[in-house]
């Protein structure tokens, strides 16, 4: 069956209409049932595969080369179509998706006007021999058939993902569960970059209002209609990022006993909080749930009028649990109490870079980023702009700079 076009694209929905067997998958427009001849000179149906570029609608493609999954096209001599070949050799594009031939015809003009222009230019050299030997063969068996779109927690295609071949490595975070418990400066961030991944669902945990202070230490720039509305700051972002992911699951309250047990469900969860009391009662409970978890946090100081201090990012993981208490890694004193945020200086950059840590963190983990340190614990010191990496697990690999502890 012709699965439907997942956007109003005129030249998608051409393709659909003119019979093609088209499908949107990972940021792909792939056409099957493409007739060619093999090298036996028999008809064969393969599928050409080209990375989309679209927003709500298609762009007009800035690359000529399209993939090949089938056998070696060839004329009805059966001799290869060397010249369109310009790649053998099987590349895994996706999951599910392996092209074993790369294609280059490039049109006169330079570039193709829309995909429906490109793949049918290429459907028509692959199919062309094929007719030769058999009158029947046809690139477009399904003029009226439709089926379901892709499953997506995207509410538009990522093809960002497939633009830079990377689809097998992001697939390591697809369906994840994952919580915030926290949107501070540095959760809201987490969120923005978590969003962008394709895991199944983004849990996001705060009780606060969104107010103009919080504005200018967050991603994006609200409106002053925003700011006057004074949302929550669960309301406001969940509603924001659900404009790119679907699977955003707001929760306006804090994490406390009531709610605790929740995050039990959670394949990884993101601490970004500082009441004490609460934060404790979530640390013991993950550990218990034995879910992994990172807890960020930052201290800042004015020194002789300029402003130095620390930016951490400590995980916590199965079987890796001890040094959060007995090196005292995270501080589960109340804001009042003379801890890290007694003096509550937070600015957008560092909530940021905290952020962008503790994500990168989370992908080690979850094998996307090749981690030859295995740390469980990093500083970043903003006066001498130094990262130290300790807390590595036991076993693990050996240092590649010699920061490790």
């Amino acid at each position: 069956m012709s699965p439907r076009p997942t956007s109003p694209s005129n030249d998608l929905a051409r393709l659909q209409q003119e019979g093609y067997a088209i499908e949107v998958r990972d940021g792909f427009l792939l056409l099957h049932h493409i007739p060619y001849v093999d090298p036996d000179r028999r008809v064969q149906y393969g599928v050409l595969v080209s990375p989309l570029e679209m927003g709500d609608v298609t762009a007009r493609p800035s690359n000529h080369v399209a993939r090949f999954i089938g056998s070696e096209p060839c004329d009805q001599n059966g001799n290869p179509l060397e010249k369109i070949i310009n790649g053998r050799g099987v590349e895994r594009l996706a999951e599910g998706i392996e092209a074993a031939f790369s294609f280059s015809s490039k049109p006169l003009s330079g570039a193709y006007d829309d995909y429906h222009d490109k793949m049918t230019t290429y459907a028509a050299i692959l199919s062309s021999p094929a007719r030769e030997l058999d009158p029947d063969a046809t690139a477009t068996p399904f003029p009226t058939a439709e089926h379901r779109p892709e499953e997506s927690v995207f509410c538009y295609p990522d093809t960002a993902t497939s633009r830079a071949g990377i689809g097998l490595v992001t697939q390591r975070l697809a369906g994840h569960t994952i919580a915030i418990a926290g949107l501070g400066g540095s959760g809201e961030y987490i969120l923005d970059l978590v969003a962008k991944t394709p895991v199944g669902q983004i849990h996001v945990y705060d009780g606060d209002r969104f107010l103009s202070h919080n504005a200018f230490r967050a991603p994006g720039a609200p409106s002053i209609e925003d700011l006057r509305s004074a949302p929550t700051k669960v309301g406001y972002f969940a509603a924001l990022y659900s404009n790119m992911h679907r699977g955003i699951v707001a929760h306006e309250a804090f994490v406390d006993e009531a709610n605790v047990d929740e995050l039990a469900a959670m394949d990884f969860v993101f601490i970004s909080m500082d009441r004490g009391v609460a934060k404790r009662l979530l640390v013991d409970r993950l550990e218990q749930y034995d879910v992994p978890f990172i807890d960020v946090g930052m201290g800042v100081q004015e020194v002789d009028g300029h402003l130095t201090g620390l930016v951490r990012t400590t995980t916590s993981t199965p079987g890796h649990r001890r040094q959060v208490h007995e090196r005292q890694r995270i501080s589960f004193a109340d804001a009042d109490a003379g801890n890290e945020y007694a003096t509550n200086i937070q600015i957008a950059d560092l909530n940021m870079l905290n952020a962008a840590l503790a994500v990168i963190r989370w992908k080690k983990h979850c094998g996307f980023y090749l981690d030859l340190e295995d740390e469980h614990s990093s500083i970043y010191q903003i006066d001498g702009n130094t990262l130290i990496n300790e807390d590595r697990r036991i076993g693990g690999a050996p240092p590649a700079n010699g920061n490790a502890a």
